[in-house]
């Protein structure tokens, strides 16, 4: 038990869970106590089992059935049972050592039955577990080869009838309908494990056109359908490698499969893990195949993933470029992965024209995804082609004009040793926009952000005065500003603060304080300290019945 201590369930859990861990401490029930385990279940949003494995290999683990817990989390529920049997960790090892006993005894009871008993034993559990009967009757069916029988109790485990409420199974019922479904998963696989593969490969398949037409009725939140789907495509690779279907056959199943044939989201399966199987005869019909399909819908997701996969798994560097060329975006993303798979292949020329005819062709440079702009700028820097980027740089920013692109355009003109001229030229751009009152698209015009951004505060000032800012841009202006221009910094925070006293909630008490402190500073270089006084006695005045104001206030001495 060494290693269920609180700094460990912290550890495993996070801060954040472990805390909300302690309004759990009266939702935990039936607790069990096993040789090296604990069970409990522990009622939140919903009931969750939730199981602590305290001796395994890598020491303290635990389960949940929580949809947080279903990730792979250690959650909340989890530490609200290690902390319960912390609180009683003096019984522990007794509770342990009646565990090891009652298995002992168990397992001493069950060997002492005869076969008459044990099967009257479990022909009562049979009629009081329904699951345990299906998973039976499947057995049954497979062991006596009746194919016929499997495939309709597989199909009964696919129902969503007894589990749906007009026509759809919720939440709270979707757990169940999943275990009922791997039921049957493992039904196939037992059926490749005794032999029949080839039964087995026509029965996966069934089961994923059923599962698809289901999909959609089942509120898979857990994401249990999910593995199910996962656990069918295994079940499927698993029978076609113990029966050796044909090759060709297998590969034009696995083509359709991969172009959504069976559309349910679920069951990805990757020709590649296939090769094997298929050998040298199917993997020339599945690219065949897979080339026909494309051919015929060339911007079809489905058909260009396929050929990427099979051309990548190639070394095939010219099929993957004429695959990509078929769609190009005119935003030159496709550009972009053509250029980086060729500087992949080492052929770094060609991805250099690659990205080139990306800027070239773009009908509007502003749409131009941006990583394909500083891609070109990167490898004519790599070149020492400095002036190519900066024109680059110079032509995005004339189409985006954008604060980003005109940092930019300042950096590759500064590595170029021409940023003055640069520089006038973007700001009398930007200028212009500010006359006709265009904005950026978070408020205020791009010339006042420039400026800033250049450490130009007069300049900034002024252009904010003559053509108008927003108040992000002014609050800014006036931080920059109040070391030297005390006097106008203040005006501004007076008037961003004043709309602020007609408001409530704590962001806002936030922002209120911080300005006051701003009014402060400001009253302070200015030598008027006493004014500041008066001013905060009557906004104390009017604002007192907000307590959290007044508390953020005392707090920072104001």
């Amino acid at each position: 038990m060494g290693s269920l201590t609180e700094a460990n369930l912290r550890a495993l859990a996070g801060a954040r869970s472990f805390e909300r861990a302690h309004g759990y401490a009266d939702a935990v029930f039936g607790v069990e106590v096993g040789d090296g385990w604990v069970t409990a279940t522990v009622h939140g949003t919903e009931r969750y089992e939730v199981q602590l494995t305290l001796d395994g290999p890598g020491g303290l683990a635990g389960a949940c059935d929580c949809p947080y817990g279903l990730e792979g989390n250690f959650c909340k529920h989890l530490v609200a049972l290690g902390l319960r049997v912390l609180a009683q960790r003096d019984s522990l090892p007794r509770q342990r050592e009646a565990a090891r006993e009652r298995a002992q005894d168990l397992d001493g009871w069950l060997s002492s039955q005869s076969k008459d008993e044990l099967l009257d034993l479990l022909r009562d559990q049979v009629a009081e577990d329904r699951q345990l009967r299906r998973r039976l009757e499947v057995r049954a069916a497979s062991a006596r080869g009746d194919l016929a029988a499997v495939r309709a109790r597989v199909r009964d485990l696919l129902d969503i009838g007894p589990f749906a409420q007009y026509g759809y199974v919720e939440y709270a019922d979707a757990r169940a309908y999943a275990d009922q479904a791997g039921t049957a998963v493992s039904a196939i696989r037992a059926l490749t494990g005794s032999g029949r593969a080839a039964d087995a490969i026509t029965l996966v398949r069934e089961m994923m056109r059923q599962l698809a037409a289901v999909v959609e009725s089942v509120d898979d939140s857990d994401g249990r359908l999910g593995q199910i789907g996962a656990d069918l495509a295994d079940a499927h690779l698993a029978a076609c490698q113990a029966a050796r279907p044909d090759p060709a056959e297998l590969a034009r199943w696995l083509v359709g499969h991969a172009l959504g044939d069976i559309d349910d989201g679920l069951t990805d399966i990757d020709p590649l893990d296939y090769e094997d199987v298929l050998g040298e005869e199917g993997m020339a019909v599945l690219r065949k195949s897979a080339v026909e399909a494309w051919r015929g819908n060339r911007r079809g997701w489905a058909e260009k993933h396929l050929m990427e996969r099979l051309a990548k798994a190639g070394g095939d560097i010219e099929a993957l470029i004429a695959v990509h060329a078929a769609d190009l975006s005119p935003d030159g993303r496709t550009h972009l992965v053509i250029a980086r798979e060729l500087d992949t292949a080492r052929r770094s020329d060609e991805a250099l024209g690659w990205a080139e005819r990306g800027v070239r062709e773009a009908r509007d440079l502003a749409g131009v995804d941006a990583a394909l702009i500083d891609y070109l700028c990167d490898r004519y820097a790599q070149v020492d082609r400095l002036p190519d980027a900066v024109d680059v740089r110079r032509e995005y920013f004339r189409a985006s004009r954008t604060l980003a692109a005109y940092q930019q355009l300042r950096a590759a003109a500064r590595a170029a040793a021409c940023w003055p001229a640069e520089r006038r030229g973007a700001l009398s751009l930007l200028r212009a926009d500010a006359e006709r009152r265009q904005q950026s698209w978070y408020g205020g015009p791009v010339l006042v952000d420039a400026l800033l951004d250049d450490k130009d505060v007069d300049a900034a000032w002024q252009a904010a005065t003559r053509t108008g800012a927003h108040d992000r841009q002014w609050l800014a202006l006036a931080d920059q500003a109040r070391a030297d221009r005390p006097a106008d910094a203040l005006g501004v925070y007076l008037r961003l603060a004043e709309p602020l006293t007609n408001q409530t909630g704590n962001r806002v008490y936030e922002q209120l304080v911080a300005l006051q402190l701003s009014i402060r500073d400001c009253h302070r270089r200015l030598g008027t300290l006493n004014e500041f006084a008066v001013h905060v006695t009557a906004l104390r005045t009017a604002q007192r019945r907000k307590r959290n104001l007044m508390r953020l206030m005392d707090e920072h001495g104001i």
